[in-house]
């Protein structure tokens, strides 16, 4: 993590070579001076267009590289929706000197982390590794933009094709509210406009093209003069600059792309839509047209929208929210290149007859009232300060400075933006606000849109006066494979040579401190001087562990009372000091705790922890406040029941914990067990565990001890000692070789999770074993499961297993979510990968790709501040020895394959596991009795369905 360097735009230093070879030309220096927010950089550009950020920043040693691409799915041509995308993925698929699916194999073992995205208007990849392997990261990189093609096949081409139907269907067809983005946008942009598809993109459209197609579509855009690479982090500049010529300089230069015109939209009328989904209840969102990303307008619009519907100050928080009426109600503005949205979503409180016309015409006053009130001096205080805040969060790590560097120039051919972007937020206006309100909002025409329940169409706001139309797609015409002109790179070196990695320096733990507040709470902490910011938390032993079964959700409604009034502030009031101060405040509960998280420049911390300590020890419980935040909570819990994996998970937990331990269930209860909940219970659940015995405090901050401890004053009259959570009742024994089965009518994939009962977390003992046992069979991208199921096969998005610990207990679970006519070939493939495992376990190959990729990732580990404060908690909750790492590290180099073997037999064991199915049963179900598993039925609730019963 690096220092945030306050200054102005220093020297700019144009044409000037950067090393003794011509072809890397610097553009710019830009350093720190005066008082303003930069991030330092140099900017340089090769021969073939190719620009280049370098960004140092020595504290820690590790390096990110960025590589950006100016296109994104607003590129893409009318009936090949989707190829940005698809071709992401296509770029990890290895290339002339990288075998295939290498990269994630190389990155991994190198001790990084790394992906790549797609949205509209660009697709960037990404590593973060240990400094010493960012030539092998310029390496990989180079090889993928210059020698692509040559490696891309056919039957590549059909698995990936595959992958990214399974991930719409995962992220998209098969999420409640799922279709939302890509109704509106067809209703909002013209046909043929850029934005009128989504970057999934159309299955019809993936479906009627082929290999040579995705060719042509990379020789047009993923030119070295359309990209940008930046490199963050602990580097030497001339050896950088050096490799960056060596591996990208003889990339040749790619057809000429200009900078795409702005497109916004305007709309002569409302556009009333809807559709019937799979969900607990109705939506209403309304999107306007804005402007464009950057425009003049963009701020003041991000200013309206956080007074009409951000946080407990905004305008529908106190029509809508606060009075009842809805569960839900935000706006916020969505920007890209071309145009933007402004946008408001809202869920009515259906229980009370409330209906999306009601929301409507509220929202539609809202307006009204807000025009007639005007901008109050605190609107513009606190939405600047919490636009502004998290700017400055983001550069607390060198992912942060380097994707910000990287957007900016792709956009704007300008780096550095942040100021500028400070600047524009920091001028808006009274007068502002009010003119894009007139301008944009007031008395113009938007899509509204409904989502409502199946079988409920008389849920919508409005009938519907615009209907989907067919699309026009121009006739498909085959790309000849003899017209792809290639653009072959000449090197004077062996490009098939892996470099080899420099020595490693390896990342020292946070150093640690200890001390205890005047009333005795443990405090653990650790000094980060490079951002004068602080990162707390309190960690309350007040979790779900500590509920009676018939009241689960207690701990959950009882953490949300806390963010309400107190008997010393409205809600209102306390969301309107924090957000002034650009502070951050979350409190929630899981299992065994409830957490008070919160974040703030050091300079505004004391009054922060103030309001925190108001929020924990001064909580009014008020009756309205409870029965609205309740109301939420059983929302939530509905809409749970119209996830698929977390039915799944759920179910899981239920059947190996027991459904009389109160942590085998949500942790925001179950409809029946919400309902015996009164406020007395919550006042008494809040008086009873919450006490400074049974709390802990842990905080990453540019303070010493002496003036952190300073700040705790605020809880030194905290008194009291909380009673033990009772214990655990026995787990219940399962039958292994059993598959639950929920039936989902209509379900586009079906959920699976294979698991048993393992051991509680140990971070040095035979459980931190299991763990290294995992890794090649489903803990990383190149595991045995990811490979067999994604990779050959193409029955999933993703694959993965786990060894989970927790203090009284674990389990092993491998989950996917896979393609409905695959079903049981899944778990057929899942029950051979886990089986041919225990019989030979992991190779020699596969150990040392372990112990490699886990040993070097401790670099990464410890960069931010939420990076050591999570670190920080795991020795609080699991009172671990300072020294764990470099146990963990013995442990790691000295495990063998006998000792692996031997655990595999022991804890890997098919015949003791359980298969948990969520899918639709028409379509399933046959093959699934085909299996040679016993099936129960369980209905969405996770009880048995007696024979003759329906799910």
């Amino acid at each position: 993590m690096g220092e945030i360097v306050v200054g102005i735009i220093g020297a700019l230093v144009v044409a000037q070579p950067a090393t003794a070879s011509d072809a890397v030309r610097l553009i710019e220096k830009v350093t720190k001076k005066s008082d303003e927010i930069v991030i330092p950089y140099e900017k340089y550009e090769l021969a073939n267009g190719l620009t280049v950020i370098l960004h140092e920043d020595k504290s820690d040693p590790i390096v990110h590289v960025d590589v950006t691409y100016h296109v994104g799915s607003a590129r893409e041509e009318v009936g090949k929706s989707g190829f940005a995308h698809l071709f992401e993925h296509m770029m990890f698929q290895g290339s002339e000197n990288v075998g295939d699916d290498q990269h994630f194999r190389i990155v991994s073992e190198a001790g990084g982390t790394l992906n790549g995205t797609t949205n509209s208007d660009r697709t960037n990849y990404y590593q973060t590794v240990p400094a010493n392997q960012l030539e092998k990261m310029l390496w990989l990189e180079s090889d993928r933009m210059g020698f692509l093609l040559p490696a891309v096949t056919q039957e590549q081409f059909e698995v990936q094709r595959a992958t990214v139907k399974n991930e719409r269907k995962l992220r998209v067809d098969n999420v409640p509210y799922g279709l939302t983005p890509e109704r509106i946008a067809e209703a909002l942009f013209p046909e043929g406009h850029p934005y009128s598809w989504q970057t999934i993109g159309y299955v019809e459209d993936l479906d009627r093209v082929n290999v040579n197609d995705l060719k042509e579509f990379f020789l047009r855009w993923y030119g070295p003069n359309n990209a940008t690479l930046t490199i963050g982090g602990d580097f030497d500049r001339e050896q950088t600059l050096a490799w960056v010529q060596k591996y990208f300089g003889s990339i040749p230069r790619g057809p000429e792309v200009e900078a795409p015109e702005k497109q916004p939209i305007t709309l002569n009328e409302d556009r009333y839509i809807s559709f019937e989904d799979n969900v607990s209840l109705p939506q209403l969102t309304m999107v306007f047209p804005g402007s464009y990303a950057r425009h003049s307008d963009e701020a003041p619009l991000d200013i309206l929208a956080s007074i009409i519907g951000q946080h407990q100050t905004s305008l529908l928080y106190k029509n809508l929210v606060k009075t009842g009426l809805a569960v839900r109600a935000n706006a916020f503005q969505y920007c890209q290149e071309l145009a933007c949205q402004f946008v408001i979503v809202a869920k009515p409180n259906v229980q009370d007859g409330v209906t999306l016309s009601d929301l409507e015409t509220i929202i539609r006053d809202t307006f009204s009232e807000f025009e007639a009130r005007g901008v109050q001096d605190d609107d513009l205080a606190r939405a600047k300060a919490g636009l502004i805040a998290p700017m400055v969060y983001e550069l607390e790590s060198v992912n942060g400075k380097v994707s910000q560097l990287a957007a900016n120039e792709t956009f704007t051919g300008n780096p550095n933006q942040i100021g500028t972007d400070i600047e524009r937020l920091e001028n808006v206006t009274k007068n502002d606000v009010m003119r894009v309100y007139r301008k944009y909002i007031k008395n113009k025409p938007a899509v509204i849109a409904s989502v409502v329940e199946n079988g409920k169409p008389e849920q919508v706001a409005h009938a519907d006066n615009w209907s989907r139309y067919k699309r026009k797609l121009p006739k498909y015409a085959t790309v000849d494979k003899s017209k792809l002109k290639y653009r072959t790179p000449v090197d004077e070196f062996d490009r098939s040579i892996e470099p080899a990695a420099e020595p490693a320096f390896f990342a020292p733990v946070p150093k640690l401190w200890t001390g205890r507040t005047k009333n005795k709470i443990a405090v653990l902490g650790a000094v980060n001087n490079e951002t004068p910011t602080t990162v707390l938390m309190f960690r309350i032993k007040a979790g779900q562990r500590a509920e009676p079964a018939d009241k689960l959700g207690l701990a959950m409604l009882t953490a949300a009372m806390l963010n309400e009034a107190t008997t010393q502030s409205t809600a209102e009031e306390l969301s309107n000091r924090l957000q002034k101060l650009g502070s951050f405040m979350a409190i929630t509960s899981g299992a065994m705790e409830t957490t008070l998280t919160l974040k703030s420049l050091t300079k505004n911390l004391d009054e922060t922890i103030e309001i925190a300590a108001e929020k924990l020890l001064f909580p009014k419980f008020d009756d309205a406040d409870f029965e609205r935040v309740k109301a939420q909570q059983l929302e939530r819990i509905r809409d749970e029941k119209k996830h698929a994996g977390r039915t799944a998970s759920r179910t899981f937990r239920r059947l190996l914990l027991g459904e009389k331990n109160s942590v085998s269930n949500m942790d925001i209860g179950t409809e029946e067990t919400l309902a015996n909940i009164t406020l007395d219970d919550v006042v008494e659940f809040h008086s009873t565990y919450y006490k400074p015995n049974a709390a802990e405090i842990v905080v990453v901050s540019d303070l010493n001890k002496r003036a952190l401890l300073k700040n705790m004053t605020h809880f030194a009259e905290w008194r009291g000692e909380a009673p033990d959570a009772p214990p655990l009742m026995p787990f219940p024994e399962i039958e292994g070789r059993t598959l639950y089965f929920i039936d989902r009518p209509n379900a586009e994939q079906s959920q699976i999770i294979i698991g048993k009962h393992s051991l509680p977390f140990d971070a040095t003992g035979e459980q931190y074993r299991l763990q290294i046992l995992n890794f090649p069979l489903g803990g990383a991208f190149n595991s045995r499961l990811n490979l067999n199921l994604r990779e050959d096969k193409g029955y999933t998005y993703g694959i993965s297993s786990q060894f989970h610990g927790e203090q009284e207990y674990g389990f092993f679970l491998a989950s996917a979510s896979v393609r409905t006519d695959a079903t049981d070939a899944s778990i057929r493939e899942i029950i051979k990968e886990i089986v041919k495992y225990v019989e030979g376990g992991p190779t020699d190959h596969e150990l040392q790709f372990a112990q490699s990729a886990m040993g070097r990732i401790n670099a990464l580990k410890f960069e931010t501040p939420e990076q050591k404060l999570g670190f920080l908690s795991k020795i609080q909750t699991y009172d671990l020895s300072k020294k764990f790492v470099d146990e963990q590290k013995t442990i790691l180099s000295s495990i063998n394959r006998s000792e692996l073997n031997g655990l595999a037999k022991k804890h890997l064991n098919v015949k003791d596991m359980i298969f948990v199915v969520v899918g639709d049963k028409t379509s399933i179900f046959p093959e699934l009795e085909r299996l040679d598993l016993e099936i129960v039925e369980l209905d969405p609730n996770g009880d048995r369905i007696v024979a003759g019963e329906s799910g």
